[in-house]
């Protein structure tokens, strides 16, 4: 595989949520991971509709934000509820002062591709899709199945429609509709161009409908048989004259728009046992009676390009569904769109109307928001003749020159958990020197490292790791890559903070293991809840030793298809959560976990994620942890009783403690929780800068990493299982 350089910019548009601003940014080079190809793009495709909406929304103040996303903010009052404030204020903020990346469809030429990757090469000409992938850069980082390569001097400006002609397909083929048969097509904007063409080339008849007088005119010209405006006097009787009194077949709606209207007007025309299919942006409700209850019409929703959008497995993982049981897969609609082209059954060249150089692109959406000329497709240029220049992306000059007793602190991978709970309780005066930033994202890593004062970012972990003053580095990305970082950082003699968990199998761990032996520096595990000052106040009051413990968890559901259920990926949510838990109850009795047995509840077996895990430790003490994930999402998330010697403590969500056995009865309540991010922060910064050992012993960290696969043992052999607790410090 032939490899970029590492620290080689691109640009890339960009706009903020908090106002709308819209610039084009100096980016790293977005990582090429597994499953993907890296695209040097041509053109890109402005999508008015989607990205117009985007952007509309970003530039409202924040209560205009707030009524457009009525979700959100509920999701934002759950987590006042549930953490407090301070973390709800920290989410809201982060989404509004990050970078976003607009654009989902481009065309350009391959220069790299991961070793994985089959049927695309260097030097191929390919179309992409796929928001957060196809995005308005000069490079992308795109799936195999988000990419479908074209032949030898295919054009790239049409070929730049890729998700917006494998949109339309896919409307279309909910349709089913054959030849000779009728369909209206309601809304007749980009969306609905490519729609009435496509169906032409099927041999379908078209009736357009719309609003707009020019879009009608170019609908006629096109591909239509008929044409109307919405409140056309006449309208159903002329259809009834084409389709000799039957109706219409199908109604594709591909409008956007809060009415009603098109869905009953779609009632309106169809024929019975008709088919109504929703692409565009459009309320489901209808009037029930005359038309959809007499007629027995069909409602379909259309999702995007086809089936394996939105599936990880699909999507991110590049696994295909075999051609004979899904014929047309979101890849497959792709290629179809562009062979349709190639052949000469599709001419979409009246639809692009403006083109932009990449630096004027935020002109065009002025030109969608303000609506001062007509416009359909507009596509970004890009200037592939560019040399990309092989630099680091420089922010800031760093605040002082970063030593031993003053360390340089880099971050690699800087998402919600990062943002929300590590980067903010960093220090903020001059003990600790911020370096870099790596993300997979360009633009994310640019986000973090300007928000957070950091002196450069880049999207190769080796940036970091290479960069002599950085001398402690924070992991923050997702789980199955935690034990690969550790073992590079290690090996580039930083200290090391990764967050939880640290390996997700016994191989890793024992590899992790001899590293940090051999190493002379620090790794912690972002297991926080040890550093909470409720859970300190308990070991101090009741101190180790022969306990028993309850941990109840109501963790909450999380879907099957989430990363974090992905065993090869999160871990599962006992891996990959659970041993936040058990650290605790390691910390509280002070010794580690001998033996597991655990037990899950029926028909949570393959999700694994209600569980009752019970733990003996080596100095008698006995714990159970009660891990739900079929709990209401207002109950608190954590609870825990401790017993010792006639006294007892009980912790509620990390904001109430009551003491019981002492003289009187003890509370100590907190306004907002403390899970103890900022003290671990603070500790494993502290012991960087003073030479000191590790706030959490390796020992530690080792037997409950290997408590929670003895604890998959025991769900899967039905037994007790034994923790192999490994070497001792």
């Amino acid at each position: 595989m032939r490899r970029m350089p590492r620290q080689v910019l691109m640009k890339q548009l960009s706009q903020r949520l908090r106002d709308g601003t819209m610039s084009v940014l100096d980016v790293p080079l977005p990582l090429l991971e597994r499953g993907m190809v890296l695209v040097r793009n041509h053109y890109s495709l402005i999508s008015a509709g989607t990205e117009g909406s985007t952007v509309a929304a970003a530039r409202k103040s924040l209560i205009g934000k707030a009524r457009e996303r009525p979700q959100q903010v509920r999701q934002v009052l759950d987590v006042v509820a549930q953490q407090g404030p301070l973390q709800a204020y920290r989410a809201v903020q982060k989404k509004l002062e990050a970078w976003s990346p607009l654009g989902y469809s481009s065309a350009g030429v391959v220069i790299e591709v991961a070793p994985d990757v089959q049927g695309i090469s260097v030097g191929d000409q390919v179309a992409c899709a796929g928001i957060g992938y196809a995005n308005h850069a000069e490079v992308v980082a795109v799936p195999v199945n988000l990419c479908v390569s074209l032949p030898a001097g295919a054009d790239l400006g049409r070929a730049a429609y890729n998700a917006l002609g494998a949109i339309a397909i896919q409307g279309v083929r909910q349709a089913d509709l054959h030849l000779g048969e009728t369909c209206v097509v309601i809304g007749l904007g980009l969306l609905g161009q490519l729609t009435g063409l496509i169906l032409r080339a099927s041999g379908v008849r078209v009736i357009g409908i719309d609003i707009n007088a020019r879009s009608i005119e170019l609908a006629r010209e096109h591909f239509a048989d008929l044409c109307f405006t919405m409140d056309a006097a006449g309208m159903e009787a002329e259809i009834g004259r084409l389709t000799s009194g039957i109706g219409a077949d199908a109604v594709i709606i591909t409008a956007a728009t809060d009415s009603l209207e098109p869905v009953n007007l779609a009632g309106r025309l169809l024929r019975k046992r008709g088919t109504v299919v929703i692409v565009g942006m459009v309320p489901t409700g209808f009037d029930r009676d005359p038309d959809y209850y007499r007629k027995e019409l069909s409602l379909k929703m259309s999702c995007s390009y086809g089936p394996g959008r939105y599936d990880p497995a699909y999507e991110q993982k590049g696994l295909d569904y075999p051609a004979g049981l899904v014929r047309w897969t979101e890849k497959r609609n792709m290629e179809a769109f562009q062979q349709l082209m190639v052949s000469g059954g599709l001419d979409i060249g009246y639809l692009t109307t403006h083109r932009f150089r990449l630096d004027d692109s935020a002109a065009a959406y002025d030109l969608i928001l303000n609506k001062t000329e007509a416009y359909l497709g507009m596509l970004i240029e890009y200037d592939h003749s560019r040399p990309l220049p092989r630099e680091r992306v420089m922010l800031a000059a760093p605040p002082g020159r970063a030593s031993v007793a003053t360390p340089g602190i880099s971050f690699i991978g800087a998402g919600s958990y990062a943002m929300s709970h590590l980067l903010p309780n960093l220090p903020n005066d001059s003990s600790v020197v911020r370096r870099g930033v790596a993300t997979s994202s360009g633009t994310s890593a640019r986000s973090v490292a300007e928000r957070f004062g950091f002196a450069f970012c880049g999207a190769d972990v080796a940036d970091v790791l290479d960069d002599q003053d950085t001398h402690a580095v924070f992991i923050a990305t997702r789980h199955d890559s935690h034990a690969r970082y550790v073992l590079a950082a290690l090996a580039a003699g930083k200290h090391v903070f990764v967050e939880k968990p640290l390996t997700l199998n016994p191989a890793e761990l024992d590899s992790v293991a001899s590293a940090v032996a051999a190493a002379g520096t620090n790794l912690t595990v972002g297991f926080n809840r040890r550093f909470s000052g409720l859970v300190s106040e308990i070991r101090r009051l009741l101190g180790t030793g022969p306990m028993s413990m309850i941990y109840r968890v109501n963790a909450g559901a999380i879907p099957a298809d989430s990363w974090i259920q992905d065993i090869e990926i999160g871990g599962g949510r006992i891996v990959g959560e659970a041993c936040h838990f058990i650290d605790t109850m390691v910390y509280l009795c002070g010794s580690l976990p001998e033996r597991v047995h655990a037990f899950v509840m029926n028909g949570s077996e393959q999700l694994v994620d209600t569980v009752v895990i019970n733990l003996r430790f080596a100095n008698g003490a006995i714990g159970s942890l009660c891990y739900f994930a079929n709990g209401p999402k207002r109950m608190p998330k954590e609870y825990i009783e401790v017993y010792k010697d006639g006294q007892s403590a009980i912790l509620s969500d990390f904001r109430e403690l009551t003491m019981y056995g002492l003289r009187d009865v003890k509370r100590s309540k907190h306004f907002s929780q403390d899970k103890g991010q900022a003290a671990m922060v603070r500790e494993f910064v502290k012991s960087v800068r003073e030479g000191s050992a590790a706030p959490i012993p390796f020992s530690e960290i080792r037997a409950v990493t290997q408590a929670t696969f003895a604890a998959l043992d025991s769900l899967r052999e039905r037994t007790e299982q034994p923790v192999d607790q490994g070497v001792r410090d």
